[in-house]
Formats: structure tokens, sequence, C-alpha cells
């Protein structure tokens, strides 16, 4: 789960961010970026599905699982006004889902589970904090993949890359 130090790390870097317009708020839309960021994704998913399952590369379908989750959250930030700039982008598109997703995510979420109310709140609060938290997970260890372990370990690896953005994607297209 998210732990409150990081949700206000993010809060701070976001407003950090807005001043030195490394993400700002967009006064009007185009749909070509959104129509791009959602091609991305897509693209980036249906590669990483084609790698692992001819097990031809565990590096890339981690590194194609992290950039389905990148583009989509930029795309879901997008839609709800905020575009990110060229610098920093996976700290910034990271810290501003924590900001800006984390609780819309919650309340779509919500819906799926109204009956079970009380029950649901905690279920959901963990959930979509695993879902933000896996954007985190997913960016550290593609930087680091390439030069970590045996090709047995990077498959299992690779494979937890696909779920998760497999999830992650499943959750954040609720809310385009």
């Amino acid at each position: 789960m998210l732990d409150e130090n990081r949700i206000k790390e993010a809060q701070k870097n976001v407003v950090s961010y807005q001043e030195d317009k490394l993400l700002w708020k967009v006064k009007s839309s185009k749909e070509d970026i959104r129509k791009t960021y959602e091609r991305n994704y897509k693209e980036s998913f249906d590669i990483a599905t084609k790698l692992f399952e001819e097990g031809l590369s565990n590096l890339w379908v981690v590194v194609c699982s992290y950039y389905s989750m990148f583009y989509i959250a930029n795309a879901v930030l997008y839609k709800i006004g905020y575009k990110t700039g060229s610098k920093v982008v996976h700290k910034v598109t990271a810290d501003a889902l924590i900001v800006y997703i984390r609780n819309k995510l919650k309340k779509s979420l919500l819906e799926d589970y109204e009956e079970a109310k009380e029950e649901a709140l905690d279920i959901i609060g963990r959930k979509t904090d695993e879902i933000i938290e896996s954007f985190d997970n997913e960016m550290e260890k593609r930087s680091i993949f390439q030069y970590e372990t045996t090709e047995e370990i990077k498959k299992a690896k690779a494979k937890t890359s696909l779920e998760r953005a497999k999830k992650f994607i499943f959750e954040m297209k609720k809310l385009l």
C-alpha cells in the first residue's frame, strides 16, 4: 500500500512540477493527443503479451508492460485536463497519478463494490493503492531489470509485469 509519506511527497512534488512547467492544466484538449496515448498503451501491451507468449525477451516484456501502464496513465491524466512535459516525465506521471487519479480510482472501484459498503472501503483503499503502487514498482523494475539476475527469475518478473499492466489498464480504462 502507498504510505502517507509517499502520498505527501507526491503532493509536494506536483506543486513543484506545476511551478516548473513539468505538469500543467490543459486549456483545451486535443483528440489526437489522447488517441496517441491510447494507441501507444494498446501497442505496448500487445507487444508485451506477444513477447511473453513467444518467450522472446523477458526484459522487453517488463519494459513494454511498464510503458503500457505509463501511456494509459497519461491518457487518463490528459482526460482530466493535465499534460506532462518531457523532463522527468516518468516521475511526474507517477506523482500525478497519486494526486489526481487515486481518489477517482477509488470512486470507480467503489461503484463496483457498492453492495459491500463497510468491507469494500477497506478493500478499495488497498486495491487502489496497489494499482497506483504497481506503476511505481514497474517504473523501478524497468530501470534496473536488465542488470539483475537469471533468465528464470527474469521470466517470473516479466509475467508479474504483464499481469500488473493488465490489471492497471483494466482499472484505468474505466476512467477514460
